[in-house]
């Protein structure tokens, strides 16, 4: 029988961004400007967004990550200190600033994101300061040495969003239980998979996304139909809720369908923090009406 997601602890090591999003109609050719588009700042940052995704689904849920000593870094954990994600791991760094994501996103939905990553790429493994937890979940936007040691430090759970996509540290892959990666991840992997014996899920976007291990498919889930208007924390919605999921003790299809669910309610709102509750994801009231801003 699987556990309430309020009985789960989730330590979440990762990046910290300021999102500036500028929406557009188009995105543009190479060389031309747009001059049309409406800016909005959000907080954001992959490591921020998974870890306000596992606090909305009810997890007891710590970010260690770093920002700088600017503004910016108040603005980038608003949201996360509101949510009563516990954030006394995160450092701020001097002579650094805080990491920021320049994304555009078109009427449709679709985005295209440049990440400076400030803070993020300062964050080396002696900085790591990783509490106790049921699961571990981690990303690519801070240095792969500092994964690696979060990788052996977890005594639990450990994901690995592998996302933005590089090489990936045989060590690191050999202690994770769940990677999550997005088609082009996956192509991009493909060398260092074949000896990969965990969890291995696999996001198609709308098409929803597929659970294997070691070459078998264990679960098929698609997301239910919505008008998207920002796909932004979409993926990372779906790897929170995937990692709560499984380690709550639902069965494969159930935590896959769940997370397909997530990352699809994200993305029906602006904002790459914009993922639902649990209230939201087990009500069955459909994607527009439940997620209203």
């Amino acid at each position: 029988m699987a556990k309430p997601f309020d009985s789960i602890s989730v330590a979440v090591v990762g990046s910290i961004n300021l999102d500036l999003v500028a929406r557009v109609k188009r995105f543009p050719e190479p060389g031309e400007t747009i001059s049309d588009a409406c800016v909005t700042r959000y907080p954001g940052g992959k490591g921020g967004n998974q870890a306000l995704a596992a606090r909305r689904l009810g997890a007891k849920v710590w970010l260690v990550a770093c920002t700088g000593e600017d503004s910016a870094a108040d603005e980038a954990v608003a949201s996360l200190r509101a949510a009563g994600v516990h954030l006394q791991h995160c450092r701020r760094l001097a002579g650094v600033g805080t990491g920021l994501a320049l994304i555009l996103v078109t009427y449709e939905g679709e985005n295209q994101i440049v990440v400076a990553p400030g803070a993020n790429a300062a964050f080396t493994p002696d900085l790591l300061d990783l509490p106790a937890a049921d699961a571990v979940i981690a990303q690519l936007e801070v240095p792969m040495e500092t994964i690696l040691k979060a990788a052996s430090l977890a005594s639990g759970f450990f994901c690995l969003n592998a996302a933005p996509v590089r090489p990936v540290a045989e060590a690191v892959l050999e202690r994770t239980d769940l990677l999550v990666v997005n088609e082009i991840e996956a192509r991009s992997l493909e060398a260092n998979l074949p000896g990969y014996r965990g969890l291995l899920a696999v996001t198609l976007g709308a098409r929803g996304a597929v659970l294997r291990r070691d070459g078998t498919t264990l679960a098929e889930a698609r997301p239910p139909s919505i008008t998207a208007v920002d796909a932004t924390g979409a993926g990372d919605a779906f790897t929170a809720a995937l990692t709560v999921g499984l380690v709550s003790g639902l069965a494969e299809q159930e935590a896959l369908e769940l997370a397909c669910r997530a990352g699809a309610l994200c993305a029906t709102r602006p904002g790459a923090q914009s993922s639902p509750t649990a209230a939201e994801l087990m009500s069955g009231i459909e994607p527009e009406d439940a997620l209203k801003p």
